[in-house]
């Protein structure tokens, strides 16, 4: 009787599995790996060949499921073994391995019987390969579907990110454009002048990126880009100019150092731009009201550095990369996406530089941005 033969030689089964599955390269059989696999099938196995012994057909059935599964009506060894193929995924092996987990118990049956001897009729083979096949198939199943259903959330992730950052963007660009409206006819000045120019660089931020949402809508997902080397005084100058309505409404005063008229940096002017304006409205954002935002644009050895220093009250105790990360907000407040220091890293990074952040406790933080340092004569 297989069942039997099943009972007496379980623990030196599961060995004989353990072994084949050590013998594959790149696969280290565990204790969590087989807990809802072999030991619990072959415990399976061997309760349905004694229903089928004993006539109790409806129990074999229930316990291991008709030839070619039900889907209406999972057994008991169906769900074991679907609790077997997500375990895999979870630890992270492939579908071809969760074939093998079967195979090996096959294959160590059939080798251990051989080696004893053992009588077995064609109909308990029959009922061994039925099992075989209804547990591999649920197990691969629920495998196949995690899998899918993690790359889904994955590519869900991306694309939520994706548009976030345009989001962002564009209600950054929105907002200054309507300060500098407000500014214009608040005090009756030029549209030639400064307030002016901020208005300008707003629509033009909002054409980049409208056109830029347009050529990812219609799959052509090359970044378009332009390299310049500029002027740093300039740069500050114009990310001055905005920053200077954020600080009017906000409480705050705005120091900005003078800058070397020889120093230049290389990039995409507007994006560097946008996550130097990301870093100000952040500032102005935490700043304590009544307070002070410093701009400091400077050279250190072969960079250049680009500060902007708040009045916070410091960080929190807690890793300051996670400030970087999609999604992560420093306050209560929600007013926002969360999204603004993850855009100004990687614009910057995207131009060879770097963003980090350090903590003045008890006073605030420094964003600096370091890019490659340019001389213009």
């Amino acid at each position: 009787m297989m069942y039997r033969f099943l009972a007496n030689n379980r623990d030196e089964l599961i060995a004989r599995c353990k072994a084949k599955v050590a013998e594959r390269p790149k696969r280290a059989a565990t204790e969590e790996q087989l807990k809802n696999g072999v030991p619990i099938f072959l415990e399976q196995l061997q309760r349905t060949l004694q229903a089928e012994e004993l006539g109790e057909a409806d129990e074999s059935l229930r316990i291991s499921g008709a030839s070619g599964g039900d889907a209406l009506n999972i057994s008991e060894m169906g769900v074991s073994a679907t609790a077997h193929g997500k375990q895999l995924l979870e630890l992270g092996f492939t579908v071809d391995q969760v074939v093998h987990d079967y195979g090996d118990l096959c294959q160590a049956i059939t080798d251990l019987a051989c080696e004893r001897d053992a009588p077995f009729g064609i109909d308990e083979f029959r009922s061994l390969n039925r099992c075989l096949d209804n547990a591999i198939a649920d197990a691969v199943t629920e495998f196949s579907f995690q899998r899918d259903a993690a790359m889904a959330r994955r590519q869900v992730g991306a694309v939520t990110e994706r548009w976030g950052f345009v989001v962002h963007e564009l209600r950054n660009a929105l907002g200054a454009a309507m300060l500098a409206v407000n500014a214009l006819e608040a005090g009756s000045l030029p549209v030639a002048g400064a307030t002016g120019a901020v208005l300008k660089r707003s629509h033009a931020a909002l054409k980049t990126l409208i056109d830029q949402a347009l050529v990812d809508v219609r799959g052509a997902h090359a970044e378009r880009t332009s390299t310049q080397v500029f002027y740093l005084a300039s740069f500050i100058a114009d990310a001055t100019s905005a920053a200077a309505l954020y600080a009017s409404t906000s409480g705050c005063s705005l120091t900005v150092a003078a800058v070397d008229p020889l120093l230049a940096v290389s990039g995409d002017r507007e994006r560097l731009l946008a996550a130097l304006a990301n870093l100000l409205q952040n500032a102005f954002k935490f700043t304590h009201p009544h307070s002070e935002v410093k701009l400091d644009a400077y050279a250190f050895g072969h960079n250049i550095h680009i500060e902007v220093a708040d009045n916070c009250g410091g960080l929190p105790h807690e890793d300051t990369e996670r400030m970087f990360s999609p999604f992560s907000q420093r306050s209560s407040d929600r007013s926002g996406l969360g999204l603004g220091l993850s855009i100004a890293r990687q614009s910057v990074e995207a131009d060879g530089g770097a963003l980090t952040v350090r903590d003045v406790p008890q006073v605030g933080c420094v964003f600096t941005i370091s890019l490659p340092r340019h001389m213009l004569v």
